[in-house]
């Protein structure tokens, strides 16, 4: 008889200050709880971050500057004109597996690549400069809260890795210039909206995400396909909580160990800011079971996989302007490019299924 976990109704929250500690005890415990939520739910909250309330401040300031733009200014930095997949998201620019488009508008900002980095150089994909509106403070606000976020990227990186019985810095040399891309995300606000899906249903291509958002909206689905809410939270000294969640290369490294865990966001009334840092490795980085998993079962199901051929292509099949250049032959998938919706919840739940048929029987 297999055996099915109970489904979660709610994120675990974990304080991460013991990962500034010089204690390894004290690492290793946060590690050993982030590893729990990671294979049991794949979303969890996380307090004492350390990331300033200013910083926090000073990027949905940023943020509330430009979307007040008028449409037309807003669109001298449309992405579809970027060289290097940045800029601003129309609504209606993004479509999910659902085929419908997503009700939000966006900014893409991506790792501060240097021109004659050699991957600018070579041209790679979701590599290279930003395009920063001018307006005031708007880009050191951005590079301000990117770096302090993605430091803190780091600090969980080697916290996975001590939760998968790995040396703390084994994933360091994986990130140096990755496409690691920051989305400031606006919902506007609609008095007529229903309580009704917005972004369909999806998993995150990185490693992790980071995410700070000041409205509910976010829902996580369990294993008995319930939606759970995963509304905004605080730490007990008062600091806004980031929720952090696997994304597809974490879940082959780990050979589904690590579960990343599909979700989306409800279109409700309220205006909604949402800063998403999408924590991803170096784009040529081969993404494989990590050795220790390659006896293990499901291990087989995971194929290695270049994370930029799995951004790049998960890009070319959800941007509106970049699934026409593919239509009209301009551009083309890589070779190994998957589906939207190939990862997480949705493949343990057929399995599930498939499992549940078996007893029955």
């Amino acid at each position: 008889m297999t055996r099915v976990k109970s489904a979660f109704n709610e994120l675990p929250t974990i304080d991460v200050s013991g990962l500034s500690s010089a204690d390894i005890a004290s690492r290793q415990a946060v590690a050993d709880a982030i590893g729990n939520a990671s294979r049991e739910v794949g979303f969890f909250y996380i307090t004492g971050h350390g990331v300033a309330p200013e910083l926090i401040d000073g990027v949905r300031a940023a943020a509330k500057s430009l979307f007040a733009l008028p449409m037309a200014e807003k669109m001298a930095y449309y992405i579809g004109h970027s060289r290097s997949h940045k800029g601003y998201v129309p609504e209606g620019e993004e479509i999910y597996g659902s085929g419908r488009p997503d009700h939000k508008e966006a900014f893409d900002i991506g790792f501060q690549a240097p021109d004659d980095h050699p991957f600018v150089l070579a041209n790679t994909p979701l590599i290279g400069a930003n395009e920063w509106p001018e307006l005031a403070e708007f880009k050191s606000r951005v590079i301000a809260y990117y770096d302090a976020v993605f430091a803190l990227g780091h600090r969980l990186f080697d916290a996975f890795a001590l939760a998968l019985g790995l040396p703390e810095g084994y994933f360091k040399s994986m990130v140096t210039c990755p496409p690691s891309k920051l989305r400031l995300i606006h919902y506007p606000f609609d008095a007529s909206a229903e309580d009704v899906p917005g972004i369909g249903a999806h998993t995150d291509y990185e490693c992790f995400t980071l995410l700070l958002a000041d409205q509910p909206g976010l829902e996580v689905l369990n294993e008995e396909s319930v939606w759970i809410d995963a509304p905004p939270r605080r730490g007990p000294a008062g600091e806004e909580a980031f929720v952090i969640n696997i994304g597809d290369m974490l879940e082959v490294l780990s050979a589904g160990a690590f579960v990343a865990t599909a979700h989306r966001v409800r279109k409700v009334p309220q205006e909604r800011y949402s800063f998403p840092l999408f924590f991803a490795c170096d784009y040529h980085t081969l993404i494989r079971p990590l050795p220790h998993f390659l006896t293990a079962g499901e291990a087989s199901e995971y194929q290695a996989l270049s994370i930029g051929e799995h951004m790049w292509s998960q890009a070319l099949q959800t941007y509106r302007y970049l699934r026409e250049k593919v239509a009209t032959g301009e551009l083309q998938l890589p070779a190994r490019a998957r589906g939207t919706n190939t990862f997480g919840h949705l493949k343990k739940q057929a399995q599930q299924q498939a499992a549940g048929k078996e007893e029955s029987a």
